[in-house]
């Protein structure tokens, strides 16, 4: 018996030796990695693409003519709605835009020739203009032009006036800034001349009373982008 005790105490000695060979041998756990830090939020750019509609309002001033009154100052409000799209190429922003409105601006005098009186009044107008602009992110400065439309109304004293609808031109810039992903919001400068047309008798007693119409509009608007 007490052989078979220390046979079994030896092969058990045996044992534990082994076990604890092996368990030098085996690799070290790795600690625990330091966590790494996320990256910071990069807010996507924004974009300019895509087409747009709004409202538009604002004041002008200018000047009317008629050949009894050699010039005279006209002013007066404007509001309307507004469409377009744009095409962003990098920084570079091109588009188009169409817009019209009613309109206010008019004036009279009787200077000269117009002892009795004599008016010239924009009802509506309206503009088709490319733009071309820089965006800075949510800026747009730019730059816009094309073609003008409007109704011109001449009158004097005594006389039954006219009306003529009046193609002309126009051209100025403004800065548009994204206020969210669908909003914008812009204040824009545009000079306007509709040309001048002959009112003949209805305006006075010669023949070629020549009317015409120019005036400078600064606007602002608010756009829902798509």
């Amino acid at each position: 018996m007490r052989r078979i005790l220390l046979a079994g105490a030896a092969t058990l000695a045996a044992s534990l030796s082994m076990m604890s060979a092996n368990a030098a041998d085996l690799p070290r756990p790795i600690p625990n990695p330091m966590p790494t830090k996320a990256p910071p939020y990069v807010a996507p750019e924004y974009d300019w693409t895509g087409f747009y509609v709004g409202i538009n309002g604002g004041g002008g001033w200018g000047r009317g003519f008629t050949e009894l009154s050699h010039g005279f100052d006209i002013s007066g409000a404007l509001v309307g709605g507004t469409a377009g799209y744009n095409v962003q190429l990098g920084h570079l922003v091109l588009g188009l835009e169409g817009d019209i409105d009613w309109s206010d601006l008019k004036g009279s005098t009787s200077a000269n020739g117009c002892v009795a009186g004599c008016s010239v009044e924009n009802k509506w107008l309206g503009t088709g203009r490319g733009r071309v602009g820089y965006a800075f992110g949510t800026f747009l400065p730019y730059v816009t032009g094309g073609v003008a439309v409007g109704d011109v109304s001449a009158s004097a004293a005594g006389f039954s006036g006219m009306d003529s609808t009046q193609v002309g031109w126009t051209a100025g810039g403004g800065l548009e800034y994204g206020l969210t992903r669908n909003w914008s919001a812009k204040v824009e400068y545009l000079h306007v001349d509709l040309g001048r047309f002959n009112c003949g008798f209805s305006c006075g007693p010669t023949a070629n009373d020549d009317v015409g119409f120019r005036a400078d509009t600064v606007r602002g608007g608010l756009n829902l982008r798509f």
